[in-house]
């Protein structure tokens, strides 16, 4: 244990620039304030793109939640999965699978987060340009609350759960 109080600590200050706002947005509105906006008329170090598509690229995340933290993001300006046409819908898609490639040629990435938050209720620090996560994982590193307080969070059963995509597909 360590410090006065004796409480184990673990370090992040890097996402305290994340925390105080440090270049987020202040709405969700297109133009000079959406980084999903401005990133793709950047040059390639200062906005963190690693590669461009015709309907979306994949840039670096700012505050990565490990090293590798990737988004895949339309060039559109849109909030929701459901506002995808067909064809960014399968490029995003095919980004996804080559920044796992690509993740597991230059970290050897044992596994993946893969995911988007939709809606600032959903979790989406920038809720009003869609983009999608991809955080590569490696043995050994493991969710926190799993692993401290051995729980996992259902707000309801399986079988409940089952019963209602069934009946809404």
């Amino acid at each position: 244990m360590s410090g006065a109080d004796a409480w184990e600590r673990l370090w992040s200050p890097h996402r305290m620039a994340y925390l105080k706002g440090e270049n987020k947005p202040r709405h969700d509105d297109a133009g000079d304030e959406c980084p999903f906006c401005v990133a793709p008329g950047m040059d390639a170090e200062t906005s963190l793109v690693v590669a461009r598509g015709d309907t979306v690229y994949a840039v670096l995340n700012l505050y990565p939640y490990n090293a590798g933290h990737l988004m895949v993001c339309p060039y559109r300006h849109l909030a929701d999965y459901t506002e995808l046409d067909a064809a960014e819908v399968a490029e995003l898609g095919a980004f996804t699978q080559r920044a796992m490639t690509v993740l597991r040629d230059v970290s050897g990435a044992q596994g993946f987060n893969i995911g988007m938050n939709q809606g600032a209720v959903g979790g989406a620090g920038v809720a009003g340009h869609l983009h999608q996560h991809v955080v590569p994982r490696w043995g050994g590193d493991m969710n926190f609350i799993t692993v401290v307080g051995a729980t996992k969070t259902m707000p309801q059963l399986l079988e409940q759960t089952r019963d209602l995509v069934i009946a809404a597909w």
